[in-house]
């Protein structure tokens, strides 16, 4: 191995951590362990391990509630979790996987068999991060979200994105905001469609890419920071910050009274900053303004 993975180990039995903990960091493996899913969940939260072996049968929070809450988290939607328990019936196993996890060992574990799943496991989460980091890194920001617009997985950067922009609640069950759900339709006339909201000094914008399989639809995310466009627009016209803020707001269809308001500004004082932007700019009414600012911002 590269590095000394972490992995988490779930179980109520003390007896069953010892004998595990003990195969694992012979294998080279750092270990921590949890003896319910409360202290599964705060652990994950504080070092993100990079696989979690889960007990299925625990007193209060079971294994697969537990895996289901850690799932509905969207950092977590690619942690990989063993299950392990007694349980063998197939209505047992398919929980576990219903729950997301994406193996299951019986009990008693043998660490001979259970060391090349967890390798395995590891590299195809490596591989999974490895491919979004990518996407990343093109400028792809991506979110898969399911029917009701609510996140399957994103791409790293889109989550921080998410987190930044709504809050760090985004970063748990982030759901596209109903202003966006024109987004989540095939495009009627071969057009992708995408949809834009105002949020603080920002614009954020959600474009349909195409729909993966019947739960995940993907979605590419931009953001337009206010401040870059204020800069665009001052270069490209000689206006003082206060024309700037008029016009930038002219382009975004907003009414003088919205701008006012806006801005804090009386109706005449927009309209006095109005009359020296159109100089500036040399145009003669707003609509011929608007056009003039989009046309910068957008780099036609």
């Amino acid at each position: 191995m590269k590095s000394r993975e972490t992995l988490l180990i779930v179980d109520d039995s003390v007896e069953s951590l010892n004998f595990l903990t003990d195969a694992l960091e012979d294998a080279g493996f750092t270990v921590l362990v949890a003896l319910n899913g409360l202290a599964a969940m705060t652990l994950v939260d504080r070092v993100a391990p990079d696989l979690v072996l889960m007990d299925a049968v625990m007193p209060g929070i079971d294994g697969f509630e537990t895996c289901r809450r850690l799932k509905a988290n969207n950092f977590y939607v690619d942690l990989p979790v063993i299950f392990m328990t007694g349980l063998s019936e197939s209505e047992d196993i398919i929980r576990g996987f219903q729950a997301g996890g994406v193996d299951y060992v019986t009990k008693p574990v043998i660490p001979d068999e259970l060391l090349p799943r967890i390798q395995r496991h590891l590299a195809t989460a490596q591989s999974v991060r490895s491919a979004r980091t990518a996407l990343d890194l093109t400028g792809r920001f991506l979110i898969a979200v399911d029917s009701t617009g609510r996140t399957v997985w994103s791409t790293p950067q889109a989550t921080r994105l998410l987190r930044e922009v709504f809050s760090d609640d985004a970063a748990g069950a982030f759901t596209v905001p109903s202003e966006l759900a024109a987004c989540l339709s095939p495009p009627p006339n071969g057009h992708a469609p995408s949809t834009k909201m105002k949020v603080g000094d920002r614009s954020l914008e959600i474009i349909y890419v195409g729909k993966v399989s019947d739960g995940e639809i993907l979605l590419r995310l931009a953001i337009a920071e206010a401040e870059a466009d204020k800069s665009a627009l001052r270069r490209a016209f000689a206006l003082t910050d206060r024309e700037t803020d008029v016009l930038l707001w002219i382009a975004a269809g907003k009414s003088n009274r919205d701008i006012a308001e806006i801005l804090g500004l009386s109706h005449r004082t927009v309209n006095k900053y109005l009359d020296q932007i159109y100089l500036k700019i040399s145009v003669e009414n707003r609509a011929s303004a608007a056009a003039k600012a989009v046309r910068v911002l957008t780099g036609l």
